[in-house]
């Protein structure tokens, strides 16, 4: 999540570049949040009124979702049936690899989160709100990266638990990283800051650059939003 890697994970991939459009798929395109939305719009709206700030990971997201389409698969080595072992599978949900599996699980999703009783925002796809009196819950959707965004505790707790029954989860706490951002802030002075830290010094040691002063780049480590400061 810092842009380090942390853990190596293993999964079955399925070989995606053999399929046939028409034929074992139709539709790839998926929905992501867009950075402005999550880093200018709402969490601009964050520090100025001091919402909680939560993220969450669903894990092997993809294996959600539901396939239209007839997709089969030879048996993986090691898991050969004894019985059956000139046969293949036929895929019931989407797995890694496939061209339409994004945009199966986001379809998945779409319909789960409103079942719940969130909405999806007009003008932004990946982001839904759930609203009761004066409480309110933003959820915000990138790939498989949620954020949960509210007023309330117990709201967003409830909503916690419902993903966790839902989908396989990993609940991150409160949100220090997202998409290799680092998330710092200071709530007395409603003020969150945006970190890229990681990332520059890629950058730098790329282009053999690791020793210069950082204080000379053009641009900045971080980004300051607050209640009195709106933009970049």
């Amino acid at each position: 999540m810092d842009g380090n890697l942390h853990t190596f994970k293993a999964r079955l991939v399925a070989k995606g570049y053999t399929q046939t459009q028409g034929i074992d798929y139709d539709e790839t395109f998926s929905l992501v949040a867009k950075i402005m939305s999550m880093m200018r719009i709402l969490l601009s709206i964050s520090a100025f009124h001091d919402y909680e700030i939560w993220q969450m990971n669903v894990k092997t997201a993809f294996l959600n979702g539901k396939l239209d389409d007839d997709v089969y698969m030879a048996q993986p080595e090691g898991f050969v049936h004894a019985k059956y072992p000139d046969k293949v599978c036929k895929l019931k949900r989407s797995i890694y690899g496939l061209k339409q599996a994004s945009r199966s699980w986001n379809l998945f999703f779409h319909e789960k989160v409103k079942d719940f009783g969130f909405s999806r925002s007009e003008d932004e796809s990946c982001v839904y709100v759930k609203a009761s009196g004066s409480n309110v819950v933003f959820l915000v959707l990138y790939v498989d990266d949620i954020l949960l965004i509210g007023n309330n505790v117990s709201m967003l707790q409830d909503v916690n638990i419902w993903l966790g029954k839902c989908f396989a989860m990993k609940d991150l706490g409160n949100a220090t990283y997202i998409l290799g951002i680092r998330i710092y802030r200071d709530r007395t002075k409603h003020l969150i800051g945006l970190s890229q830290s990681t990332y520059l010094d890629k950058i730098l040691k790329k282009f053999n650059m690791n020793e210069s002063k950082k204080g000379y780049l053009p641009m900045q480590h971080g980004i300051r939003l607050s209640k009195d400061q709106w933009g970049y």
